[in-house]
């Protein structure tokens, strides 16, 4: 296969390379962060098997396939391989934090879509390395970049973070920082792990990822701050991404369309599914949840930003290999996502839930049907949850609170930690209640919380 002029020259100009390497580094980084150590360690034996032969065994399949059926070199095909094995955790969104999904399917969905891409980003960078060479990569060079990839980045992506986490403990522990800013900060720090690794040669991808895990491993605060405003950012970035490829360059596989490349894109969505079935089972999960996981794996932003690695590096041959991943992730969209979309309404159907109305304005007590409580304690002040509240949450400190108690006041305590943060710390304050953020307004109502007293909200 060579390289198509004409398409190269469409690809540079309408996806230039720092938004792609933006996007997958967010990608990365939003993955590592959001890891659970918890619950990693808790289920080690599903993601040994989800990140290791459910994901090697794939990507070395669909490699086969692409050096058999479409007469690729070796290294370009292992290219796909690995490109096309990634599933991605932008379609997975919706899916993932559904409540109707098996809790297993759930975890081993969020390891694999969250995890895998860190086992095959260095299968395409070697394998960019051996087409750049000419197939006969330099002991010294190949070497170079192995240490570079394996060990140069994720040293300095965890040192980053390990200094990062160490300031933003002085700087809370003097003066305080709100939580919307800590977010940023978590942003901002895995941008500095990717440049500094950049800078010394070493993979900025895997250094974002790095540093993401020592945040998830060692300050779990700065990791619930982000999910509770930064990861809202990293996904509309990661949305426009999918758009602005969407609007343009994926409509390139169509060009590459004939019998072989369809056959090759067949292949591919199946080789996942017939991979996982057998290996799911020895992991022992139910046979719901197994069909569930071997066959919800779409193809999406990470195999397209794989795929465009080469691209920009200019290495010769690397368009068509793109633009077949764009033909495999579009029949991907119209299969997975039609599947994803199915049992999503099927599991809205199950529990009853009411159809959506249009056109009809909510009523202002079903504005207000979530809790509207007083006084909060929490990290700083939050705005409130809709136009119609009429209160806004406020911090407390605890002479106040005591003094609400001597004068009679129906004060409701309620710890409001996420599941990762009480699991490291179980102990709850004297006569609290224990209510997680993500299903505090059904908790509140199922105990029966006075909707017109106060609740005092702690988190740390």
């Amino acid at each position: 296969m060579t390289l198509a002029k004409p398409a190269s020259r469409v690809l540079t100009s309408t996806m230039p390379t720092e938004p792609a390497a933006t996007a997958l580094l967010l990608v990365l980084f939003s993955d590592a962060i959001t890891v659970d150590q918890g619950e990693v360690l808790a289920h080690r034996r599903l993601a040994a098997l989800i990140l290791g032969p459910g994901t090697i065994i794939p990507a070395a399949l669909i490699a086969l396939a692409a050096w058999l059926l479409l007469d690729v070199p070796p290294a370009a095909a292992a290219i796909l391989g690995a490109s096309l094995a990634s599933t991605d955790p932008v379609l997975l969104r919706t899916l993932i934090r559904n409540p109707a999904l098996p809790p297993n399917a759930r975890m081993a969905l969020r390891l694999e879509s969250g995890m895998n891409d860190v086992i095959l980003l260095p299968i395409v960078v070697l394998a960019m390395l051996v087409l750049r060479t000419g197939g006969e990569p330099a002991g010294s060079e190949a070497a170079r970049l192995a240490m570079g990839v394996f060990l140069l980045g994720p040293l300095l992506g965890g040192a980053v973070g390990y200094v990062a986490i160490t300031l933003l403990d002085r700087v809370r522990s003097r003066t305080g920082v709100r939580r919307d800013y800590e977010s940023l900060y978590a942003l901002g720090v895995a941008f500095t792990a990717f440049a500094a690794a950049e800078a010394a040669g070493g993979s900025g991808f895997l250094a974002a990822f790095a540093a993401g895990l020592v945040i998830a491993v060692l300050d779990v605060e700065l990791c619930d701050c982000f999910l509770d405003y930064g990861e809202a950012s990293a996904e509309m970035f990661l949305l426009f991404a999918f758009v602005a490829f969407g609007a343009s360059i994926i409509w390139s596989g169509l060009e590459v369309a004939s019998p072989a490349t369809l056959v090759f894109a067949l292949v591919a969505l199946g080789v996942r599914t017939a991979v996982l079935l057998p290996v799911l089972r020895v992991a022992g999960l139910e046979p719901r949840s197994r069909r569930i996981i071997a066959w919800l794996g779409p193809r999406g932003l990470s195999a397209l930003l794989l795929a465009l690695l080469p691209v920009f590096a200019g290495i010769e041959g690397s368009v068509p290999l793109f633009q077949i991943t764009c033909l495999v992730v579009l029949l991907s969209v119209l299969l997975h996502g039609a599947g994803i979309a199915l049992f999503l309404r099927r599991a809205s159907r199950d529990r009853g839930d009411p159809p959506l109305r249009s056109g009809a304005p909510a009523s202002r007590n079903e504005e207000r049907e979530g809790l509207s409580f007083g006084p909060a304690a929490d990290a700083g002040p939050a705005p409130p949850s809709s136009a119609a509240s009429e209160q806004v949450a406020e911090r407390i400190s605890i002479p106040e609170l005591r003094r609400l108690w001597e004068e009679g006041e129906t004060v409701t305590v309620v710890d409001v930690r996420t599941e990762r943060s009480y699991r490291d710390d179980p102990q709850i304050a004297r006569d609290a209640i224990r209510m997680p953020p993500d299903d505090a307004v059904r908790l509140a109502r199922e105990r029966g919380l006075d909707q017109h007293g106060t609740a005092v909200l702690y988190c740390t």
